[in-house]
């Protein structure tokens, strides 16, 4: 899920949130993430903070953060729900 947060938020404009089934493959989504992103555009994250337990990661791209959660923690801490009112940007449109 993509969340547009410009006409709100002053510190980013994407929050990108996706699952791993479990910590093991959060931290290969993020791996695969930060090496596409270095290969391709030459951009490094400002910080990256989880990845030692792998439950939650972020990875903070200045314009676009990325949370990628075990099931049990996105629905824990259900960014969909406190961000609900942001709209969400249709993946097709992203990769077009």
């Amino acid at each position: 899920m993509i969340l547009d947060l410009r006409p709100v938020c002053a510190y980013t404009d994407f929050f990108v949130l996706c699952t791993g089934r479990n910590a093991r493959q959060t931290k290969a989504i993020v791996d695969e993430v930060r090496g596409r992103l270095k290969v391709d555009d030459r951009l490094s994250p400002r910080a990256v903070e989880g990845i030692g337990e792998g439950n939650w990661i972020l990875v903070d791209y200045l314009d676009v953060v990325l949370h990628v959660f075990t099931p049990e923690t996105r629905g824990y801490y259900g960014l969909e729900e406190l961000w609900g009112d942001m709209p969400s940007v249709e993946l097709h449109a992203v990769t077009a």
